[in-house]
């Protein structure tokens, strides 16, 4: 069984490789995953929840495309397989918005507490108006869709695209 937590925040990162190899020394030193992602994109808990159990399940299947889990967290979390446009979950240089996971058989306590230090705590994961441009356009959502679905179901659209992340094939 897989241990999953979420530390999410804002933070000031003033080198993104910088701030993904403290992540990295943070995943080695514990032996577990850690993923940021740009919670601007994220559609609510159940949008990363879901990315994270899919990628688990396709790693553990030998059905992933990475042979990180990371990647094959953002890959789900971003709705398609290509390596390219996951990464634009990611995080950048500059103020985020951010969603660290952690994934493991077992996430320490000290291990939580390096993550939450890394961020101001905020609820930047929950689906907002403020969201729904970025999410709409980077999830490719139609207005017809919209229409059809009511604006209400924006996360549930996202939610499915994650779910047929898996069935489709990059090509």
């Amino acid at each position: 069984m897989m241990d999953i937590h979420l530390v999410a925040g804002t933070c000031e990162i003033p080198d993104a490789g910088v701030f993904l190899r403290r992540l990295g020394e943070i995943a080695s030193v514990y032996g577990i995953t850690v993923q940021a992602i740009d919670a601007d994109r994220i559609a609510g808990r159940a949008h990363v929840i879901s990315a994270i159990e899919k990628a688990v399940r396709a790693t553990a299947r030998s059905e992933n495309i990475s042979d990180d889990l990371g990647m094959e967290i953002l890959l789900y979390a971003s709705g398609n397989r290509q390596i390219k446009k996951a990464l634009a979950m990611g995080i950048a240089a500059g103020r985020n918005n951010v969603v660290l996971v952690a994934v493991g058989g077992e996430i320490p306590d000290e291990a939580v507490s390096e993550l939450e230090s890394l961020v101001v705590a905020a609820d930047v994961i929950s689906y907002g108006r403020a969201k729904r441009d970025a999410i709409v356009s980077f999830f490719g959502i139609t207005e017809s869709e919209i229409a059809a679905a009511g604006e209400e179901k924006i996360p549930d659209l996202v939610l499915e695209r994650v779910a047929l992340t898996g069935l489709w094939k990059s090509g």
